[in-house]
Formats: structure tokens, C-alpha cells, sequence
């Protein structure tokens, strides 16, 4: 995949960016089934134009979330979408999953604060994990969390905003719409990546 990055008022390739969490350009991949994640980083090959290798490994449709942050600008979240010729899956039926998951070197359990998850409203989701040692910062923060609906209309890249002493790592989201949403959740530990995931309903607003 390439990325092209122009500036909106004389379309001149952009070719100086900020370094944000280590690198210039993060990359979400999901697919339509929420059954593949990536989260990668695009090289900077050339003013204006990223790229980044992937095999896809299933047809059907893939959201693509980019962050990053030109220089001089505001900081930019832009989502494509990418079709791969074939059979698309079955739409995908979430329901909630908050059961304790198991990384490389971790388990991980999450609880939301409120219990129920309103659109719109602010909700914690406290991550706690075990064992409680030798959590490392991955790319520049303690977590990375990215957060999908069940219909890839929303992707929502986040980082922790408190950390304790303990095994605890929380954040504070604002779930746009009722839809349930993939949470995909970064962590590292003693030098080992562990992605794990859990499903949160989000209900409407009374």
C-alpha cells in the first residue's frame, strides 16, 4: 500500500513530519470479519508518499486508519477503505466479551466504568494485568488501543491516559454511536508485544 500525502491548499507533497510515538506514520488495518488486526508503520520513501507491504490474507473489504502528524499542521486521522477481490465474509454479530485473555507473556482483564457504555458519554476501560511486572512504554506509551464498531464506520486510535503503581493501565473514550465495538489492545512486556481483544456494547442514550 502507498500512502500519498499532499496539503490541502496547493496540493504540494508534504515532506517533513513529526515524530509521534517513535515513528512518522502509524497504520490500522481491520477486515470486514474483525478477524485480522495490524497495526504497522508505513516507510517514508519518497516527499509526500509512504509505504507500507501486507498480504491480505482473506478477500473482502479492510478499513485503513493512518495517523500521522505533517509538520506545521494539525495532527491527521485519515481512514480509506480497500477491497480485496473474492467472496466477502458474513457480516460479523459481536456480543459482549469482557472475558480475561491471555497475550504472549500476559493476561490481561478489562472492566468499563461505567458497566454499561453510553454513546456519547465518557466511559474508563481499565485494563489490569498479571503478572503485574516488567511492563515496558511500546512505541512511547504504556498502551496503544484501537477501537473499531462492528461495521467499520468508526476506528479510534487511543493511549492510556493514567497509569498507577500497580498493574493498571486505564483510558477515557467517547463512543460516538450504539454499535458494539472491537477493542484491540497493545501491550509490552519484557520486550514482547501482546495484542489482545475484547467486544463492548455501547448503548443509546435515554
Amino acid at each position: 500500500m502507498q500512502f500519498f500525502v499532499h496539503d490541502p491548499w496547493k496540493d504540494r507533497p508534504v515532506s517533513s513530519y513529526n515524530i509521534v510515538h517513535e515513528k512518522l506514520f502509524h497504520a490500522f488495518v481491520v477486515s470486514e470479519d474483525l478477524q485480522f488486526f495490524r497495526h504497522a508503520h508505513p516507510t517514508l520513501v519518497a516527499d509526500g508518499v509512504f509505504q507500507l507491504p501486507i498480504v491480505f490474507p482473506k478477500s473482502g473489504m479492510y478499513r485503513v486508519l493512518g495517523d500521522f502528524y505533517p509538520a506545521g499542521a494539525t495532527p491527521q486521522l485519515n481512514a480509506r477503505t480497500v477491497f480485496v477481490p473474492g467472496d466477502s465474509p458474513a457480516p460479523v454479530q459481536l456480543k459482549r466479551d469482557y472475558s480475561t485473555k491471555t497475550g504472549q507473556n500476559m493476561r490481561v482483564s478489562m472492566e468499563t466504568i461505567p458497566e454499561q457504555a453510553i454513546a456519547g458519554n465518557r466511559t474508563q476501560l481499565r485494563f489490569r494485568f498479571d503478572p503485574g511486572d516488567g511492563l515496558q512504554q511500546y512505541l512511547g506509551a504504556w498502551a496503544h488501543m484501537l477501537a473499531a464498531s462492528n461495521d467499520l464506520i468508526d476506528m479510534i486510535h487511543q493511549h492510556p491516559y493514567r497509569v498507577d503503581d500497580g498493574p493498571m493501565v486505564e483510558f477515557e473514550m467517547v463512543f460516538p454511536r450504539p454499535q458494539v465495538y472491537r477493542v484491540w489492545v497493545q501491550f509490552q512486556r519484557l520486550g514482547v508485544v501482546n495484542t489482545v481483544q475484547f467486544d463492548v456494547p455501547v448503548a443509546l442514550a435515554e
